[in-house]
Protein backbone atom coordinates (compact mmCIF):
# COMPACT_ATOMS: atom_id res chain seq x y z
CA UNK A 1 0.00 0.00 0.00
CA UNK A 2 1.65 3.27 -0.89
CA UNK A 3 0.63 6.35 1.61
CA UNK A 4 1.40 9.86 0.81
CA UNK A 5 2.16 13.53 3.33
CA UNK A 6 3.53 16.71 1.78
CA UNK A 7 5.24 18.62 4.02
CA UNK A 8 7.59 22.06 3.61
CA UNK A 9 10.94 21.32 2.49
CA UNK A 10 12.75 22.17 5.36
CA UNK A 11 10.92 19.34 7.59
CA UNK A 12 11.15 17.10 5.40
CA UNK A 13 13.76 15.04 7.18
CA UNK A 14 11.24 14.84 9.95
CA UNK A 15 8.18 14.25 7.97
CA UNK A 16 7.87 10.55 9.25
CA UNK A 17 8.96 10.94 13.28
CA UNK A 18 5.87 12.10 14.51
CA UNK A 19 7.52 14.85 16.05
CA UNK A 20 4.73 17.49 14.76
CA UNK A 21 1.68 15.65 15.81
CA UNK A 22 3.71 15.27 19.39
CA UNK A 23 4.41 19.27 19.52
CA UNK A 24 0.45 19.86 18.54
CA UNK A 25 -2.89 18.44 18.95
CA UNK A 26 -3.91 16.94 15.53
CA UNK A 27 -7.66 15.49 14.91
CA UNK A 28 -6.66 11.73 15.73
CA UNK A 29 -4.29 12.89 18.58
CA UNK A 30 -3.26 15.03 21.71
CA UNK A 31 -0.35 17.03 21.96
CA UNK A 32 2.71 14.74 23.42
CA UNK A 33 1.63 11.78 20.95
CA UNK A 34 3.21 10.90 18.13
CA UNK A 35 1.67 9.95 15.12
CA UNK A 36 2.42 10.58 11.67
CA UNK A 37 -0.48 11.63 9.57
CA UNK A 38 -0.94 10.65 5.85
CA UNK A 39 -2.90 9.69 3.09
CA UNK A 40 -3.97 6.96 0.89
CA UNK A 41 -3.29 9.10 -2.52
CA UNK A 42 -1.44 12.26 -3.04
CA UNK A 43 -4.40 14.25 -4.08
CA UNK A 44 -5.69 13.68 -0.61
CA UNK A 45 -2.62 14.71 0.85
CA UNK A 46 -2.93 18.04 -0.46
CA UNK A 47 -6.40 18.65 0.21
CA UNK A 48 -5.57 17.72 3.59
CA UNK A 49 -2.74 20.49 4.01
CA UNK A 50 -4.78 22.72 1.30
CA UNK A 51 -8.03 22.73 4.14
CA UNK A 52 -5.28 24.34 6.45
CA UNK A 53 -3.71 27.12 4.16
CA UNK A 54 -4.08 30.94 3.91
CA UNK A 55 -5.84 30.97 0.95
CA UNK A 56 -3.98 34.36 -0.49
CA UNK A 57 -0.70 33.07 -0.32
CA UNK A 58 0.60 29.68 -2.38
CA UNK A 59 2.99 28.53 -0.51
CA UNK A 60 6.28 27.57 -2.48
CA UNK A 61 8.51 25.35 -0.29
CA UNK A 62 6.69 22.12 -0.38
CA UNK A 63 7.66 18.89 -0.85
CA UNK A 64 5.46 15.13 -1.40
CA UNK A 65 6.86 12.47 0.26
CA UNK A 66 5.06 8.93 -0.29
CA UNK A 67 5.70 5.67 1.49
CA UNK A 68 5.13 2.21 0.86
CA UNK A 69 3.58 -0.07 3.61
CA UNK A 70 4.89 -3.82 2.62
CA UNK A 71 1.77 -5.63 2.23
CA UNK A 72 2.24 -8.71 4.99
CA UNK A 73 4.43 -6.93 6.76
CA UNK A 74 2.57 -3.68 8.29
CA UNK A 75 -0.32 -4.16 10.69
CA UNK A 76 -3.25 -2.34 9.31
CA UNK A 77 -6.96 -1.57 11.57
CA UNK A 78 -9.51 0.10 9.84
CA UNK A 79 -11.74 2.19 11.86
CA UNK A 80 -15.16 1.91 10.73
CA UNK A 81 -16.84 5.66 10.58
CA UNK A 82 -19.94 3.93 11.90
CA UNK A 83 -18.03 3.10 14.93
CA UNK A 84 -17.46 6.67 15.16
CA UNK A 85 -19.58 9.05 17.60
CA UNK A 86 -22.52 10.80 15.59
CA UNK A 87 -20.28 13.80 15.70
CA UNK A 88 -16.98 13.02 14.74
CA UNK A 89 -16.80 15.83 12.33
CA UNK A 90 -16.90 18.34 14.48
CA UNK A 91 -13.60 20.50 15.06
CA UNK A 92 -11.62 19.53 18.14
CA UNK A 93 -13.02 16.63 18.92
CA UNK A 94 -11.70 15.43 21.71
CA UNK A 95 -13.07 11.62 21.57
CA UNK A 96 -11.37 11.12 18.65
CA UNK A 97 -8.19 12.53 19.86
CA UNK A 98 -8.21 10.00 22.85
CA UNK A 99 -8.86 6.59 20.45
CA UNK A 100 -6.00 7.97 18.83
CA UNK A 101 -3.55 8.54 21.92
CA UNK A 102 -5.33 5.13 23.06
CA UNK A 103 -4.24 3.10 19.52
CA UNK A 104 -1.09 4.32 19.88
CA UNK A 105 -0.30 3.43 23.39
CA UNK A 106 -1.95 0.46 22.59
CA UNK A 107 0.50 -0.99 20.18
CA UNK A 108 -2.04 -3.07 18.42
CA UNK A 109 -0.94 -1.87 14.93
CA UNK A 110 1.48 0.07 13.25
CA UNK A 111 -1.13 1.79 10.43
CA UNK A 112 -4.60 2.94 11.45
CA UNK A 113 -6.93 3.97 8.31
CA UNK A 114 -9.33 6.77 9.17
CA UNK A 115 -11.96 8.29 7.94
CA UNK A 116 -10.79 12.13 6.01
CA UNK A 117 -12.82 14.92 7.13
CA UNK A 118 -11.60 16.74 4.03
CA UNK A 119 -13.20 14.45 1.57
CA UNK A 120 -16.35 11.89 2.50
CA UNK A 121 -15.51 8.71 1.36
CA UNK A 122 -11.68 8.91 0.99
CA UNK A 123 -9.12 7.49 4.06
CA UNK A 124 -6.42 8.60 5.78
CA UNK A 125 -3.42 6.71 7.39
CA UNK A 126 -2.21 7.76 10.71
CA UNK A 127 1.28 5.71 11.69
CA UNK A 128 3.19 4.77 14.67
CA UNK A 129 6.27 5.17 14.45
CA UNK A 130 6.89 3.92 18.02
CA UNK A 131 5.59 0.71 16.78
CA UNK A 132 8.44 -2.07 16.10
CA UNK A 133 7.17 -2.52 12.46
CA UNK A 134 7.44 1.20 11.53
CA UNK A 135 10.69 0.53 10.57
CA UNK A 136 9.75 -2.02 7.33
CA UNK A 137 8.23 1.31 5.98
CA UNK A 138 9.44 2.20 2.84
CA UNK A 139 9.85 6.24 2.53
CA UNK A 140 10.88 7.30 -1.09
CA UNK A 141 12.84 10.11 -2.13
CA UNK A 142 10.77 13.79 -1.29
CA UNK A 143 9.91 15.38 -4.84
CA UNK A 144 8.70 18.80 -5.01
CA UNK A 145 5.21 19.95 -4.66
CA UNK A 146 3.23 22.87 -6.01
CA UNK A 147 -0.66 23.76 -5.88
CA UNK A 148 -2.01 25.07 -9.10
CA UNK A 149 -1.88 28.98 -8.54
CA UNK A 150 -5.46 29.19 -9.12
CA UNK A 151 -6.61 27.75 -6.40
CA UNK A 152 -5.08 31.09 -4.15
CA UNK A 153 -7.11 33.92 -3.91
CA UNK A 154 -5.09 36.99 -6.23
CA UNK A 155 -4.29 40.15 -4.43
CA UNK A 156 -3.13 41.53 -7.67
CA UNK A 157 -5.68 44.05 -9.48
Amino acid sequence: MQVWRISKELYRDAAFTGEGARLYAGRWNPSGVRMVYTSTSLALAAVELFVHLDPSEAPDDLVSISATLPPGEISVEVIDPEQLPADWRAMEHAGLRELGAAWVRSGRSCALQVPSLAVEGEWNMLLNPVHAEFAKIILHQPKPFHFDERMFKSTRP
